[in-house]
């Protein structure tokens, strides 16, 4: 039976109700009105999230909320995935590691194990399977309190609670998983390292990945001494693991994202349910009115984001902005329909050689997936 077929069924059912009075005819306007898209503009949208709202959505996003590690399919050409699988697996499942007295750690009753350190770091390329091993490992780790977030969402949370209420928030969490530990600000990273210092003396263990070695975060960017002190330090916490290999989102495509003419994006935008449209410069100059932490709001309700007339981008602000905007437009498992230049390369040669080259690198990945998806 075809879609058609399915749909002829069901307003003959429909009429039949009708006819015999089961339902109005008002009911039965409603149920055989065509369904029409709807076409919304994130420029109009000014969100708000309450602290509350932010702790609550510290989870994996949906496309891990099943990762786990019998799922992650390592690499055989890349050995470093299998045993940073193994390494996790060991340590979601290890003793809980307690501070004694005089600073030195030892382990509750359990077998015996090699040594582990409070927390995990994964470094690794874009698309190797780094946020699922995390996902895998916030599933499997059989904790009481525990969660998962972006570095950009531990930050917005300090920021919406306070320092002292967040560290009171995490203290006695078994489990903090940080997702892209990210440099943009230097007062943000120092904040969070503090917290995180916190936390490990009281217990409590820490997953991170990040696209450079915690201790190699910050070099090449802020010269304060205190900022790289800080850095330094949390560096001891973590037993640091490279994961190479290929990157998944774009092994079977040619590397460069998908445009389409006006007639197509017309009618993709009207295929789904809620679709945004937005011209590409009015949408990057609408982020910086909205906080980052936001931005997950302004497409919570949509099945597909629009983008018309796409040009290269030149302030790195800006930039960096779109960069977060795709981050949560990935996590979200959007497609996106874009006209204009091909998005792969809003970003400059000039930013690509700079110090977020990594982070711009990343989000071209994710920005080729979208368009195909």
């Amino acid at each position: 039976m075809t879609d058609g077929d399915d749909g002829a069924v069901r307003l003959d059912r429909v009429f039949l109700a009708l006819e015999r009075g089961v339902i109005g005819l008002a009911e039965y306007c409603e149920m055989t009105e065509p369904t029409m898209a709807s076409v919304v503009h994130l420029v109009d949208r000014q969100p708000t999230v309450t602290g509350a709202e932010m702790v609550a959505q510290l989870s994996p996003p949906p496309q891990f909320a099943d990762a786990s590690f019998d799922n992650y399919r390592s690499d055989p050409a890349h050995p470093s995935q299998q045993e940073a699988k193994e390494t996790l697996q060991r340590f979601a499942g290890a003793a809980s590691i307690v501070p004694k007295k005089g600073g030195f750690f030892s382990r509750n009753k359990g077998p015996k194990a090699p040594e582990l350190k409070p927390g995990v770091y994964l470094d690794g390329g874009f698309g190797v399977g780094k946020t699922h091993l995390l996902a895998a490992t916030y599933h499997a780790m059989p904790a009481r309190r525990k969660y998962f977030g972006s570095f950009i969402e531990y930050t917005a949370l300090v920021g919406a609670l306070g320092y002292k209420n967040t560290v009171d928030l995490f203290t006695g969490a078994d489990l903090l998983c940080i997702d892209e530990f990210e440099l943009d600000d230097p007062g943000d990273t120092m904040v969070m390292t503090r917290l995180l210092a916190e936390l490990v003396a009281t217990g409590t263990k820490l997953a991170a990945t990040s696209n450079t070695p915690p201790n190699a975060l910050g070099e090449g960017r802020f010269a304060a001494q205190d900022f790289l002190r800080e850095i330094h330090a949390m560096s001891a916490s973590f037993q640091t693991m490279r994961i190479d290999g290929v990157d998944f989102r774009q092994r079977a495509v040619d590397g460069h994202a998908a445009v389409v003419d006006a007639d197509d994006y017309a009618a993709a935008l009207s295929s789904v349910g809620v679709a945004s449209d937005d011209a590409f410069l009015e949408l990057v100059a609408h982020l910086a009115q909205v906080h980052p932490s936001r931005y997950i709001r302004l497409i919570g309700d949509l099945d597909m984001v629009g983008l018309r007339d796409v040009v290269p981008l030149n302030d790195q602000s800006a930039a960096l902005r779109f960069v977060a905007f795709i981050d949560r437009v990935y996590d979200a498992e959007l497609p996106i329909r874009a006209t204009g230049v091909s998005l792969d390369r809003v970003f400059p040669d000039e930013m690509l050689s700079g110090g977020y080259r990594k982070k711009y690198l990343r989000a071209i990945s994710r920005l080729v997936a979208s368009t195909l998806a």
